[in-house]
């Protein structure tokens, strides 16, 4: 299938915050937590139990070891979601919020992947022929700045495929059968994917970008000898995906949140049209979990949302009902900053691919936008594997698409960009921290450009250059 306007989502999730010390995982605080377990579980219906978040708690104490989060540790034992109910949600979290052992009890709405809302694209009907044709030239983000990153630069110098890199991406589902993703990836090692065709074509468009094999036919990823793997969120959802892929992963490597889902402005309302979705950060539970994964030295990449939203608004700053009391908006940054990459996603070339969504490297209408974005990327005419409407045909391990979009389709080229710059860093001897890739990415690329009504004080940062974020600094 084509992109869809309506996009596929996950179910929602409740999450429990429990009452507890920010402390170092001592006997009490474990005893505590697993008493406090057994009691809100008698709260829940049949069927109903809690899974922990961040996992068996005997466990924590060796992966936190020697991360700054180790002396605050014990703020993991807190976090639960609620599994083997279905209805009745809103009301079973009002219900544990009363209870005294509660510090939050929170409905997540459905995740969507942030594909444009408006994306088109006919899945072509005649069958591939018998040998793809090349289609790199119609990766204009591979090129040199300020049109791309200048991968081609990238893959001239040690290291700047990726080598020695491991990417997860977190999302729906994949298909790491087709033709051009059957190196250097290690499939899903977690959750369980979707059968919708939807999550399943656009997982497969993300892969494309980062990790599309080195060969004479289709496309060519990015970062194409990074390892790439991936974590579905059903089954564990998101926050627990991302602990997942944390876990599996050391320092340096990367997660690619490819998600976004539907923020206050419209009081959570999934739509059609995507206003108002934001970065799955604003949450608590997933907040908490990429700052885990940067608290162990893991690049977190972050799709910025579809929703049109300035994430500087007031609005985010208002607590909702259901949030642990010392939750603060992580847009701000400061002390509540998440460590993550933020991306948005900005216009191609005027005239590539036939057409015009305004000059290069201005704010897509959709994008998301705010101080807090770190860096942008093609939102529009991105040309990698799935869908079909480039090619298509009875077998969907040949298809192509030439209209990846939205900040779907611009976190892979930012994370595609990050993995090559750490595999060059890597061969120069020197691996680079969260903190340090996300200074140079806001440190060097081309700039934002302005749109009439989108001028680039909406900021969605600078498109990278891996030419100028490598060179010495």
């Amino acid at each position: 299938m084509a992109p869809q306007q309506s996009a596929p989502r996950s179910p929602a999730e409740l999450i429990v915050v429990t009452h507890g010390p920010d402390s170092s995982l001592t006997t009490s605080a474990l005893s505590d937590s697993r008493g406090a377990e057994a009691r809100l579980t008698e709260l829940l219906p049949a069927g109903g139990r809690l899974a922990r978040i961040f996992g068996p708690p005997n466990r924590l104490h060796q992966r936190v070891a020697g991360t700054p989060h180790e002396p605050v540790a014990a703020e993991y034992l807190k976090f639960f979601s609620v599994r083997g109910a279905t209805d009745g949600l809103a009301e079973l979290a009002a219900r544990l919020r009363d209870d005294d052992l509660v510090d939050g009890a929170y409905l997540k709405p459905p995740s969507e992947p942030p594909i444009a809302p408006d994306s088109k694209g006919d899945t072509a009907a005649a069958d591939a022929p018998p040998v793809t044709p090349n289609f790199e030239a119609r990766q204009g983000y591979l090129e040199a700045a300020p049109q791309g990153v200048d991968a081609h630069w990238a893959w001239t110098v040690p290291g700047g495929r990726g080598q020695g890199v491991r990417v997860i991406d977190i999302e729906g589902a994949w298909r790491f059968t087709h033709e051009d993703l059957l190196v250097n990836q290690g499939g899903v090692i977690g959750g369980d994917p979707s059968p919708d065709q939807g999550w399943r074509d656009h997982g497969t468009a993300v892969a494309g970008e980062i990790s599309g094999d080195v060969n004479a036919f289709g496309i060519t990823g990015i970062a194409p000898e990074a390892l790439i793997r991936a974590v579905s969120i059903f089954g564990p959802g998101s926050a627990t995906a991302i602990r997942t892929a944390a876990d599996a992963l050391g320092a340096g490597d990367v997660i690619l949140l490819e998600l976004h889902r539907p923020g206050p402005r419209f009081n959570y309302a999934g739509r059609p049209d995507q206003a108002g979705y934001i970065a799955i950060e604003w949450w608590p539970d997933d907040l908490a979990a990429i700052r885990y994964a940067v608290g162990r030295g893991v690049i977190v990449v972050e799709a910025g949302g579809n929703g049109a939203e300035d994430l500087d608004a007031a609005l985010y700053d208002t607590r909702p009902a259901g949030f642990p009391a010392a939750w603060r908006n992580p847009f701000r940054g400061g002390a509540a900053d998440s460590g993550a990459i933020i991306v948005g996603a900005g216009a191609p070339p005027a005239g590539f691919h036939g057409r015009d969504h305004g000059p290069g490297r201005s704010r897509l209408a959709f994008s998301n936008f705010g101080s807090r974005v770190d860096a942008q990327a093609w939102g529009r005419e991105v040309t990698t594997t799935g869908y079909g409407d480039l090619q298509g045909g009875s077998d969907e391990d040949l298809w192509y698409t030439d209209v990846f979009s939205g900040t779907s389709s611009a976190s892979p080229i930012v994370t595609g960009a990050v993995a090559s710059y750490q595999g060059i860093s890597t061969a120069a001897g020197h691996r680079r921290t969260p903190a340090e890739v996300r200074a140079r990415l806001r440190a060097t690329g081309s700039p934002q450009t302005s749109a009439p009504g989108r001028p680039a004080s909406q900021r969605i940062g600078n498109l990278p250059d891996l030419k100028a974020m490598a060179a010495p600094h």
